[in-house]
């Protein structure tokens, strides 16, 4: 007999149980399976079993799935419900219920992303707040979201800084008078990272890790010390270019002086 997690439900139906059973089984792909059967006939009574399950949920596929299964049902059902899990003391609720309001993509939930959800302490919260900040914030409310953004520069790890540099870039030109200030903060990591987002703002297809280097680099010379060694760098390479050029040039000659004396040997041997 299958193993289940216990799940708590509001709706004590027959059906509603064995989704629930379903939803909490041992196996990840029964799991996976149940969800994605819930959302392909999407019933409102089954509300409440998936969002109890996208609280407690290991398999991040699955949990995925949940989501997906949550925006099949009318917005008018599922928002509300949603909002709740906002207020979560459980970190995973509130991550989940952030991620399914990006999916939905209902404008009308943006007054619900506050300021201590943009920085929650848990970063994979923090993360998933500022994607979704990113797809329903209003025009008119950028500036004010980007101002909000960068004084979480320098936070955590590589993976936070660079969703933190996506969510920025993807705002828009309108980051680049707060980036511009935080290019200048006296926190090296924040700086650097500040400048990293530049270059990915300026140039989408630079990679992260370069961008993150350069930043560095940037902040450790000063920005006209870099500038310096970038032009001597130059100066050094064009050198390079051009004394290998003038010795394969030299070689060229001297090979072709070299066939031709060969040559009027060989003719006159023949004479």
């Amino acid at each position: 007999m299958q193993e289940v997690v216990p799940i708590d439900t509001t709706n004590g139906t027959p059906q509603n149980t064995r989704v629930a059973n379903a939803l909490g089984a041992k196996d990840s792909s029964t799991r996976l399976q149940a969800a994605l059967a819930v959302g392909s006939n999407p019933d409102p009574g089954f509300l409440e079993t998936l969002v109890a399950r996208c609280a407690v949920e290991p398999d991040f596929f699955v949990r995925d799935m949940l989501s997906w299964a949550l925006t099949r049902l009318s917005p008018e059902v599922t928002l509300p419900r949603i909002r709740r899990e906002l207020d979560s003391e459980h970190t995973q609720a509130r991550g989940q219920a952030l991620h399914t309001l990006s999916k939905i993509g209902d404008k009308s939930a943006w007054a619900w992303i506050t300021r201590d959800m943009l920085r929650d302490a848990d970063d994979e919260v923090a993360r998933t707040a500022w994607r979704v900040a990113v797809v329903l914030v209003p025009e008119d409310e950028k500036k004010d979201l980007a101002d909000e953004l960068v004084l979480q520069l320098g936070r955590s790890d590589r993976n936070v800084q660079l969703s933190l540099s996506r969510a920025l870039v993807d705002l828009g030109n309108v980051i680049e008078p707060a980036l511009e200030k935080a290019t200048t903060n006296p926190d090296p990591a924040v700086a650097a990272h500040a400048r990293a987002t530049e270059l990915l703002l300026q140039d989408p297809e630079t990679g992260f890790d370069a961008a993150i280097y350069e930043a560095k680099r940037a902040v450790t010379l000063g920005p006209e010390r870099a500038a310096a060694a970038d032009a001597a760098a130059a100066a050094s390479g064009a050198a390079a270019t051009s004394e290998t050029a003038e010795s394969t040039e030299t070689a060229d000659v001297a090979e072709t002086t070299e066939s031709t004396e060969a040559a009027k040997i060989a003719g006159a041997a023949v004479c």
